[in-house]
């Protein structure tokens, strides 16, 4: 087979730059290209080298989902916003939406679209009718595996970091386009905890090379593809090479399940919310046998602080008039019942009063990059609604407790 430098120099064009390896694994040749996420010039070589009709498949860093919003960016207003909210992604969507916000502020400032050589090998690939193979974990499952490795107290620092840092409208550091030039916007955003997190580097990076080497067995069985190009963020080309050339997994099937895998939370975690419950209803029984007036003023603070701390973040997300006044109602209740939140409710009032248009999704990735885009469209101001009454719910139900346990036991 064609080493691809001599590609290059057949056609007169410049050497490959990127950082390149070729793997023999089996009967398939896999030439494993590194790329920078935020070059022309890595999407000049993807281009170039499928030309060279060299090879008969192209592996890129992508999963489903992330390849689905690159062909088709405005896919979130085919999608249902109460299921959403019900099926618990809301979070994750907003991630998506501020990694994205952040894709764009790169792009603005520097001029070039992050994964440029992603949408490079998309349409090469459809021009030459050459299959594509889509190797990356999905993005959900690996913020979840992120969430669930690192340990608990590290958890909000963690994310309101991620989010605070790409709903920032701060000048891009060169520092931070370097890193995009090594990883994906995923791992730019987490690399300063990374590098000194073991439990943050194993989901984010080295699962994932061995979960794209997994990928690559699974979708090219008994070596159907001969010759390859992989296209790849060049953090990942040493790591995946590594696990090409010395397979360990009897049953590649089995351990691609097992990095699909989201660890449930600990019986601890989940019995927690029916634990508060158990104790606040406990208050308020002890509160009442010892007098009828201290009962009332228990129920009394447990409802006002849920209510107004809820309403309040409503109010801080500009919610509807009714949304809040419908949290202030509804949180003090939801608190008791672990299976609902405010959030749900709250954003649910919200999507029943200002229902997002056409013009919302439409314009929804532009909003976004600015902060106050958040505010002004309808989609992010309901998932803005959710997460913050979500938050004040919380707040509220930890204060308010606290507050119960000094009247019963204090001094």
């Amino acid at each position: 087979m064609t080493d691809p430098q001599d590609i290059a120099a057949r056609t007169d064009e410049s050497p490959i730059t990127g950082p390149m390896r070729v793997v023999e694994h089996g009967t398939t040749r896999y030439t494993l290209l590194g790329t920078a996420h935020v070059s022309a010039e890595s999407a000049d070589e993807v281009r170039r080298l499928i030309a060279s009709g060299e090879f008969d498949a192209v592996a890129i860093e992508l999963c489903p989902s992330r390849h689905q919003s690159l062909i088709e960016p405005d896919a979130l207003a085919g999608q249902d916003l109460f299921e959403i909210f019900r099926q618990g992604k809301a979070g994750m969507v907003a991630a998506s939406l501020a990694l994205g916000a952040f894709q764009q502020r790169v792009a603005e400032q520097s001029g070039i679209e992050p994964g440029a050589e992603m949408r490079a090998a998309l349409e090469e690939t459809q021009r030459r009718n050459l299959p594509l193979l889509l190797i990356d974990r999905d993005v959900g499952v690996t913020l979840k595996r992120i969430y669930r490795n690192v340990p608990w107290w590290q958890r909000f620092g963690l994310f309101t970091g991620l989010l605070g840092s790409v709903m920032s409208r701060q000048e891009v550091s060169a520092a931070d386009i370097e890193r995009l030039k090594e990883g994906d916007i995923l791992e730019s955003t987490f690399n300063e905890f990374a590098e000194q997190s073991e439990a943050l580097y194993t989901p984010l990076i080295s699962e994932r090379d061995h979960y794209m080497a997994l990928r690559l067995d699974e979708d090219n069985p008994h070596g159907r593809f001969r010759n390859v190009l992989v296209v790849i963020g060049a953090g990942h080309l040493k790591g995946l090479a590594a696990h090409l050339e010395s397979p360990t997994d009897d049953d590649p099937r089995q351990a691609r399940e097992a990095l699909e895998h989201t660890p449930p939370r600990g019986a601890w975690w989940r019995a927690l919310p029916w634990a508060i419950t158990a104790l606040v209803l406990i208050g308020f029984v002890i509160g009442f046998s010892r007098n009828t007036d201290l009962g009332w003023e228990l129920v009394l603070d447990w409802f006002l602080i849920n209510g107004i701390l809820s309403a309040a973040a409503t109010l801080v997300a500009l919610a509807h008039p009714l949304t809040v006044v419908a949290t202030f109602f509804a949180a003090p209740l939801t608190s008791l019942n672990p299976t609902i939140g405010a959030g749900f409710v709250a954003a649910g009032v919200e999507l029943f009063m200002r229902k997002p248009k056409v013009r919302d999704f439409s314009q929804l990735r532009h909003d976004v990059a600015a902060p106050k885009g958040w505010w002004r469209n309808r989609v992010s101001r309901t998932l803005l609604v959710f997460l913050f009454a979500t938050l004040g719910s919380a707040a509220g139900t930890w204060i308010a407790g606290f507050r119960i346990a000094g009247k019963l036991f204090g001094a």
